[in-house]
């Protein structure tokens, strides 16, 4: 008997969220082989001074950075727009080779990323969950929203900023996860992107 089976990385809470469809640059086909070997680098923030940004105020929680496989990404139109317009799924390890990524689908929306296998997961699932990151994204400047702008599925990309908090001046909140083994509810990574670079264009 054929089994289906979901799993979901993160959503921070936001109440109604809308997708907007906007047409991302094309994916790209990757030949298999582990593209992105490390997981993520972060540590305690050094200065927790907050940020102001527009309406919003922002507070450091952690310093991070990943070179990561760019599994796909998504623009929205929400409630959390004005802070972060766009979604950035990542992908290290096994979970930044094609030979596994063949074995799942992915779909993203409302703040989720969502991936599925038939059968049989190609990697435990345990794996999966500590190997991907859905990440929340707050350019810091119009040079980081230009170049995100760039970023295609399938790219090794190096990204670098702050995991933070964020609060709107009428007390509104959206607070960032801190660790890579949770799913579901809160498991998403809200950065304010300082730097963003290809460091793997594929070909």
């Amino acid at each position: 008997m054929k089994r289906e089976a979901w799993l979901v990385i993160g959503i921070c809470g936001l109440g109604a969220l809308y997708h907007l469809a906007t047409a991302p640059p094309s994916a790209i086909d990757r030949a298999p082989g582990v593209l992105a070997p490390d997981p993520p680098e972060q540590r305690e923030a050094r200065d927790t001074r907050p940020i102001a940004m527009g309406d919003f105020q922002l507070t450091p929680r952690a310093e991070f950075r990943a070179a990561a496989r760019l599994l796909s990404r998504t623009s929205y139109s929400d409630e959390g727009a004005d802070l972060s317009p766009i979604d950035f799924a990542l992908g290290w390890g096994r979970m930044s080779d094609s030979a596994v990524l063949e074995g799942l689908s992915f779909s993203n929306g409302a703040r989720f990323f969502n991936y599925r296998w038939s059968n049989q997961p190609p990697i435990p699932p345990p794996e999966i969950v500590v190997s991907v990151a859905n990440v929340h994204i707050i350019p810091a400047d119009a040079g980081v929203e230009r170049d995100l702008g760039r970023m295609r599925a399938g790219q090794v990309i190096e990204i670098e900023g702050l995991l933070v908090d964020a609060k709107r001046s009428d007390g509104w909140f959206w607070n960032t996860s801190l660790t890579r083994e949770d799913d579901g509810k809160g498991a998403c990574e809200l950065m304010l992107v300082q730097s963003v670079r290809v460091i793997d264009a594929g070909p």
